[in-house]
């Protein structure tokens, strides 16, 4: 709780958001007898105020220039300004087009996320790396459609391509070679354990496909009006969101045998998902009418929005605790302190 003239912050939900996020504000006198006084800060960076009263205020993150970071939210009005901790994701690129998580290459750090365009749309470029000093470089042009990314245990990048059903790896010369084609409608993809890799069909098969390129259906699904998204968990399984038309979808679980079953039910449009080190699951999704990035127990009994965010497709976990996430247009560091899982 934080107090400094204005009236007491019980609580602020989440703690951390990205542009057009809604945080939630608990207060305790908060005077809003001046409404124009009436202002939401995010360090430097004014929010839109949606709704406020003296125990209650709703303000959505403001769209911030490139670089821009805060940690702290004020609340300012008629008799003062009072603070609380708040996690501002910086913003490292604008003008692409992710539609899953972007990838995080190990060795480096680097980010590499999709300009995936509409279907059939050849873009000049259609993968770009964000490399640790935040520069946006092109790294891959001669993908169509490139939809899912993965790094293997090797370092190499994997990609889907939902334009002609193909499985790709990216060349130490940034070349597009085919792994595995007839994969129907390519999205999720990821690697197990082992190595092998599995690629979801949003018409309603994952793939599983062995090194040599060589694949098989492994699970079958309802089909998806988007992606299929994919992420192992620490206890071997694999996790699947496909979003629907529904508003109150599932994160499916499936075990070694291609067995299918649901983890946890309440969602809209899931989509992007990733593991932290404790066996959290992380979606981006929507939880009880608010978009963020949603946090659910390893045992698939609780959730919480953890960062707020509209438009948000995917995130992956860097190996400084940072959360990336994406959104259909943008990519954000987020620090959140968070070690992530690998497979690896």
């Amino acid at each position: 709780m934080s107090n400094f003239g204005s009236g007491l912050i019980k609580s602020a939900v989440p703690r951390a958001g990205v542009e057009g996020g809604e945080v939630v504000i608990a207060c305790e006198a908060y005077d809003t007898s001046d409404y124009s006084s009436c202002h939401v800060w995010f360090g430097d960076q004014r929010g839109k105020l949606i709704s406020a009263s003296p125990d209650r205020v709703i303000v959505a993150v403001p769209d911030c220039e490139t670089g821009v970071a805060a940690n702290e939210l004020k609340l300012e009005g008629a008799s003062g300004t009072t603070a609380t901790p708040f996690t501002l994701g910086v913003k490292l690129a604008d003008n692409l087009h992710p539609v899953a998580n972007p990838a995080v290459d190990r060795d480096d750090g680097s980010i590499y996320v999709t300009l995936s365009g509409t279907r059939g749309q050849k873009v000049p470029v259609s993968i770009y790396k964000i490399s640790p000093d935040d520069s946006v470089s092109p790294f891959v042009s001669d993908i169509v459609n490139p939809t899912g990314l993965a790094f293997n245990r090797e370092g190499v990048l994997y990609v889907t391509s939902r334009y002609d059903g193909t499985l790709y790896r990216v060349s130490p010369f940034n070349e597009a070679e085919t792994v595995a084609s007839d994969l129907g409608v390519a999205t999720g993809v990821a690697f197990d354990r082992r190595g092998d890799i599995y690629v979801g069909d949003r018409s309603g098969t994952i793939f599983r496909v062995n090194e040599i390129g060589e694949s098989r259906p492994f699970a079958s699904l309802d089909p998806s009006v988007a992606a299929f998204h994919l992420a192992f968990g620490p206890d071997g399984d694999l996790y699947v969101s496909g979003p629907t038309v529904s508003s109150f979808e599932s994160v499916m679980r499936v075990n070694a045998m291609g067995e299918v079953t649901k983890f946890y039910t309440g969602l809209g449009r899931p989509q992007g998902l990733a593991f932290d080190a404790e066996g959290n699951l992380y979606v981006a999704a929507s939880l009880r009418g608010h978009r963020g990035i949603v946090r659910i127990t390893p045992d698939g009994n609780k959730a919480e929005i953890v960062l707020s965010g509209s438009s948000l497709v995917g995130l992956a976990f860097d190996d400084g605790g940072n959360m990336i996430v994406a959104s259909t247009q943008k990519v954000y560091r987020v620090p959140m302190g968070i070690k992530g899982y690998s497979v690896y």
